[in-house]
Order: C-alpha cells, then sequence, then structure tokens
C-alpha cells in the first residue's frame, strides 16, 4: 500500500505549535513509508480565511523545511466536487433537507436539556413527505441509528463509538455551502489519503467522517490522534502562554531544526535519546510509540536544545540564519567580519540567534555610547595610559591575526606589571563598550584593524573628558 498523509490547517491564523507538531508527525510517517505528504489548505470558512494566513502557513512550512509533495491544495478550488457528493448523498437516500428554523432549533436542545438528554438534532426532517415552500432549507447526512463505529487508532488503541449517540450532522448550509466534515471526506477520498494524523479534538469528528466513507463506498484511512500541547499551567497551549507561532521562534532565535527537535519530542520519545538529526526522526519515528497523554510545552528545555544545536551544528548553516538577524538589526552582514567567523566566535556563549546578533552588532556598526558599569570599572586611573601603549603597538602590526595581537596585549601586561585582566578588559570595552565578547584575540581579529584603532583613539579621548 502505498502511503499517503495530509496537513490541513485552516488559514484563520498563523501556523502554530500544535499544528506544526501534526504536520511534522504526519511528514515523518509518509517520509519513513515512501509515502506522499500532501498540504491541504481548508479555507471554506471565507468570513474567517485570509490570504494573510496562508502566506504565514507556507512560510511556516518553508522555515521548518517540511517540505510537501502535493498541493498546497485549496478547498475554495472544489466546490463543485463537493456538491456533487451531496447531490449524490440525497439521491441515494443517505442525505435529506432539513427545513427546521434556528428558533425550532433553539426550542429542541432546550427541551433535551430540561430533560437532562444530550442535546442534539432530533430527526425532525429526517423521513419528511411534503417539502415545505419558500423556507430556507440545510442538508444533514442520515447517520446511521444502529451499531456502532469503531476506530482502531494508532495512538489511543480502539474507541468505539454507538451510532445512536451520533445526530444528523449538517453537510450543507442553507447559502449550498459545504461544511468541514463534509469537505474533508471528500478531500481524504479524492486524494487517497490513506493516514489521518491529526489533534485528538478531532476525535469527534472522525466516527461520523467514517459513516459518510462508508456511505460513499470508499476506503476508510488510518487514524491517529495526537494527544494535545498543555501550557506550564496545564491549561491547553494558547496566545496567553506566549510564543505560539512558529514565526514567532524564528522571531526569537531559534533554529528550525532545534524546534523540529523539541516538537517530535512532545509526546513521542526513543529510549533517552534527546538529540535527533532529521534522518534520524524519519527512521525512528512510530506512531504506535507516541504516548496518549498530554504533554507540557517547556520553554527552557527548548532554549537549552537550541543552544546544543548552536554550538553543535555546521557554522556555515547557523550563519545563514544569523544573517536574518543581524538584518534586523539595520545591518548590512557583509559589511564586517564572516558570519561564520563570528558564529564560531559566539556559539559557546549564546543560546539564540538573537543573543548572537545583538552581541556582534557592534563588529559590523560603531556603537553610541559606553555601558556605564564597564566604564566605571575599566576606564581608570592610567587606563588611558596603557590604552595609548597598545595603540602604537597595534599600529605597527603587519599581520593583522588572533595569536600575533594576543602576545601583544600579554606583553605589554608583563612589561607593566599588570595582570592580563587589567589591560584586556580596557581594551575590550574601548572596542565594543562593553565588557562582555569572546577572547580578546577574537575579538580584535574580528573587528579588524582600522575599526580597532579607530576605536582605540575615540576611548583614549573619552577617557581624558572623564578626567
Amino acid at each position: 500500500m502505498s502511503i499517503t498523509t495530509r496537513f490541513a490547517p485552516s488559514p484563520t491564523g498563523y501556523l502554530h505549535i500544535g499544528g506544526a507538531r501534526t504536520a511534522l508527525f504526519s511528514w515523518l510517517y509518509a517520509r519513513k513509508h515512501g509515502g506522499s505528504f500532501i498540504l491541504r489548505i481548508e479555507d471554506t470558512d471565507l468570513e474567517r480565511s485570509t490570504q494573510e494566513s496562508v502566506n504565514a502557513i507556507l512560510e511556516g512550512m518553508t522555515w521548518l523545511g517540511l517540505e510537501y509533495d502535493q498541493g498546497p491544495f485549496y478547498q475554495t478550488h472544489h466546490f463543485d466536487r463537493y456538491k456533487e457528493i451531496i447531490r449524490q448523498l440525497l439521491d441515494q437516500g443517505d442525505a435529506y433537507y432539513c427545513y427546521c428554523t434556528k428558533e425550532e432549533l433553539e426550542s429542541m436542545r432546550a427541551e433535551q436539556m430540561a430533560n437532562k438528554e444530550k442535546p442534539r438534532y432530533n430527526g425532525k426532517c429526517r423521513d419528511l413527505k411534503e417539502h415545505p415552500q419558500g423556507r430556507e432549507r440545510v442538508v444533514r447526512f442520515k447517520n446511521p441509528t444502529e451499531g456502532v463505529v469503531t476506530i482502531p487508532d494508532l495512538v489511543k488503541g480502539e474507541i468505539v463509538v454507538a451510532n445512536k449517540e451520533l445526530d444528523d450532522l449538517i453537510i450543507a448550509r442553507a447559502d449550498g455551502s459545504p461544511t468541514y466534515n463534509l469537505t474533508v471526506v471528500v478531500d481524504d477520498m479524492d486524494m487517497k489519503v490513506t493516514h489521518v494524523i491529526r489533534g485528538d479534538d478531532h476525535i469527534n469528528n472522525t466516527p461520523r467522517q467514517m459513516n459518510i466513507l462508508q456511505a460513499l463506498g470508499a476506503p476508510v484511512p488510518h487514524y491517529a490522534h495526537l494527544p494535545m500541547i498543555l501550557g506550564s499551567d496545564g491549561a491547553r497551549l494558547s496566545k496567553r502562554h506566549g510564543a505560539v507561532s512558529v514565526m514567532q521562534f524564528r522571531d526569537d532565535g531559534y533554529l528550525p531544526e532545534a524546534l523540529l527537535n523539541y516538537l517530535v519530542r512532545l509526546g513521542w520519545s526513543y529510549g533517552d535519546q534527546e538529540i535527533f538529526s532529521i534522518d534520524e526522526m524519519v527512521e525512528y519515528f512510530r506512531l504506535e510509540d507516541v504516548n496518549v497523554s498530554a504533554s507540557t510545552f517547556n520553554t527552557e528545555k527548548l532554549l537549552w536544545l537550541n543552544h546544543q544545536y548552536i554550538m553543535n551544528s555546521d557554522p556555515a548553516h547557523v550563519a545563514r540564519h544569523l544573517s536574518w538577524h543581524i538584518g534586523q538589526l539595520g545591518i548590512d552582514p557583509s559589511e564586517g567580519p564572516a558570519l561564520m567567523d563570528m558564529v564560531l566566535a559566539q556559539r559557546e556563549r549564546c543560546k539564540t540567534l538573537v543573543d548572537m546578533a545583538a552581541a556582534g552588532q557592534y563588529f559590523y556598526i560603531d556603537f553610541d555610547h559606553y555601558d556605564e558599569k564597564a566604564v566605571k570599572k575599566n576606564f581608570t586611573q592610567g587606563s588611558g595610559e596603557v590604552l595609548a601603549k597598545l595603540y602604537d603597538r597595534f599600529a605597527e602590526v603587519t599581520s593583522w591575526e588572533g595569536d600575533v595581537l594576543h602576545q601583544i596585549v600579554a606583553k605589554l601586561a608583563e612589561d607593566l606589571g599588570l595582570g592580563m585582566g587589567k589591560v584586556a578588559q580596557p581594551l575590550r570595552v574601548a572596542v565594543l563598550g562593553t565588557s562582555v565578547s569572546p577572547g580578546i584575540d577574537i575579538t580584535l581579529k574580528l573587528l579588524g584593524r582600522e575599526k580597532t584603532l579607530s576605536r582605540i583613539r575615540r576611548a583614549i579621548e573619552f577617557i581624558k573628558n572623564l578626567n
């Protein structure tokens, strides 16, 4: 059997973390089994769907690297097909017109609730012989009233639902537009989807969709319902828990591989292994190993994982992503040291690319002020003379290499009878405006000869004015 999975978001907002995990699990399953992964945009909610949301979903999928084999397909392009299926169900007696008004439905539900019954449509129009004229009508699916629907869920195990618990759901609105449970069934059938992997908030929809598929004589796909993701307070993950948009994590300086690695571990495990390459995810992933219980989103764990990726990934790959963050600061990354060198210099201390860009920005542009605490601690009596001597020695250097520059700093400290910090720290503040940076040899190498000399001159003048 050829495996086909799909990710089918509604374009009513950004690509959120829960959707990204669903997409990842569907993508992994297709890749593991040599199958096809489909991206389908379920945009039939015309009032809430926007092109901006479509763009956000596509941008998120691209950033994560979850390439799709087919699509994106748009449900709004298939309305004629949905109408054809609705007509087929009506003709074969598996659907009917319902003329109940909103007031009648509300009265029906109120009476059921007063009798402590489950509110549902009572089938009033199910066997109408005469059809009222001039009244709005919807189309309802004639759900079986006997027997059960058995869902052999690949994550949760067997789920059994009695048909008498399911009412006759609306499959076409009064204006003729199809509803979600009809469109998803038709698309899964036409696209030959074999495995539907989605959040467990869809479990209530699954038996209804299975009944429609059986009425159409279509194969029923395998279903796998993923447990929800919770915030740290135990509530379902939402906007109030912070960054839940995939692209917000890009903006916050995370690498896509780190986020994917974190998402795959939200509900799935392979022994005690924490860090997985994409190839390892594909090799080891099994739906049967997905946990049944909900997972809790832990930002600290994600931050730790991101730091591991920054430290251990190919520096050139990290540099490609860092370039965007440097650009967000209004800096042209070509006007300074190579970004790969910046990554190598900063990766031990920076947990995000935002941190790295902020820490490295003054290698590219001049700073407009010195850190006050750094000045108070390091621009003390005699520091101006130290910087002047460093300037003279650096000015004579013909080979601007880290080991050469380090020796100059160390030799001056020795000549003056000072500790290395008494020379290196004023120099660091002079050239970067702060007392925190990579090793002084790396700092000077990245900064380059002209910027180093210019900033030392500036610091000497600044110190004179302090006194």
